[in-house]
Parts: structure tokens; sequence; C-alpha cells
């Protein structure tokens, strides 16, 4: 296993012992070459790395002297690509060999920061003309998650986003769902309607039998509380499918 170094790529300035003396910079790295290429490259246009490299620029943040291609690519095979590798969980982060805790705190942060940008692009404006912002958020949110999780956007009687909440979390195809939970947290929130999200960690959005059925119930379950069910999506690595769209519900 690779061991994890510490120093960050940024810090150029040696560090000075307990005398006051400057300690030795360290070694030029023998991938110092490589990586300098690959930024050039980034520079030029993020779009002409494939991920695997893009992988590698973000990692030589935490490891300024290992060889990180294999590391990198590693680990989109073992998450599927990059959502998958953001949306993994520290834990999960750490089972690839060259990961540690620096370098997985260092993804989820990254992770951290996308969500909550995505997240600020649908605060205080209402669904309708937000909507493709609330897809996006969702999917940076949901689309990578290696267990099925259920989400409800509980909006006000503008339609407004007033919170985002993980209701239940599952296996890697089920996540149980319990119509009252939704509708009493609802109430609790002074929500005027809500939408419904989960992911399907296979990657293919498309709703099962199932996801309809519950979509229903937590329509009737709101209709006598005169709290509407906006929509249902279901997001996967290859999209988003929204029930009411595919009219379904």
């Amino acid at each position: 296993m690779v061991r994890e170094q510490r120093a960050y790529a940024f810090d150029t300035e040696p560090a000075n012992d307990v005398a006051g003396v400057p300690r030795p910079a360290p070694a030029t790295s023998p991938h110092a070459g490589h990586r300098q290429r690959l930024r050039t490259r980034a520079a030029i246009s993020f779009a002409a790395l494939p991920d695997y490299e893009l992988l590698e620029l973000l990692l030589a943040r935490s490891l300024p002297r290992v060889d990180l291609k294999p590391i990198a690519k590693a680990l989109l095979a073992r998450f599927g690509g990059l959502a998958g590798v953001l949306g993994a969980e520290r834990e999960e982060l750490r089972t690839v060999p060259g990961v540690g805790i620096g370098v997985a705190l260092d993804l989820k942060l990254l992770h951290e920061a996308m969500v909550r940008t995505a997240r600020g692009e649908i605060r205080k404006r209402t669904v309708i003309t937000s909507w493709n912002a609330l897809l996006a958020y969702a999917r940076v949110t949901m689309a990578g998650a290696p267990r099925e999780q259920f989400r409800v956007m509980f909006l006000d009687k503008k339609n407004q986003l007033i919170a985002d909440e993980v209701m239940n979390e599952g296996t890697v195809d089920h996540a149980p769902v319990y119509p009252r939970e939704v509708m009493r947290r609802a109430l609790e929130l002074s929500a005027s309607a809500v939408i419904l999200a989960h992911n399907h960690p296979s990657g293919d959005p498309t709703p099962s039998t199932a996801d309809v059925e519950m979509t229903r119930q937590v329509i009737d379950a709101g209709r006598p509380l005169r709290i509407t069910v906006h929509d249902h999506i279901v997001v996967g690595r290859d999209g988003v499918a929204s029930l009411k769209a595919l009219g379904l519900i």
C-alpha cells in the first residue's frame, strides 16, 4: 500500500525545526514532470483531460510525491466514475490502496462544496424557475451514492425550498419509505408541497413499479392535509427520470 503523505502541494516553504533553523526542502518528486504537463494541459482546457487525469490533479494536493495514475484509475474502477468517487463514503474510499484519511477527506470536501454550490442555485427561488437547477442538485447529491436513499424536498406556499432531508437510507436496491413520516415532517416544517427523490445505484433511473406505487401512497397521505406532491424524481448515473413527466403520477 502506498503511504499517504500529509504535506500539500502548495506548501512550498520549508518548515522550521524547534531551534528556528529551516529544514532542508524535500527533493523534487520524480513525478513532477508528468504532473506539470497535466497542469499545462488543464490550463488550456479541462475538457482535454480524461477523468483519471483530472482526478490525478485533485489527488496531487494530498499526495504530492506519489505516482497517482494507478490510484486514480483504481478509484474510478471501484466506484464507476467521478460521481461515484465523490459520492462514496470516506470509509469506502479508504478501501482503495493508496487512499488514506487525508485523501478521503479531501475528496469529500470537494463533494460537499459541489453540493452546497448546487443547493445555492435553488434556494429562495421557485421550483418552476429553477427546475433544471433542482435536477442538477439532485444529480450532484445522489447520483454517486453507493446505497439507495430517499430524500424529500419540502416547499413553502411560494414553492421555494424550505429543507431537503434524507428520510431513509437502505441497501443497493431499496430504501424504506413511510408516507406518514413524510407528511408528519411536512407539517412540522409548515410545508405546502414536497418533491420526492431517490437514487438507483445501478445507474438506470427508470422508475420501478414499486416506485410508482409508493409515490401514489404519499400522494394519498398528503391529500387530506392539503400537501401536494409535485413530483418524484429518480436519479442515476445515466440521468434523471421524472414520474410526472413520464405520466406515471
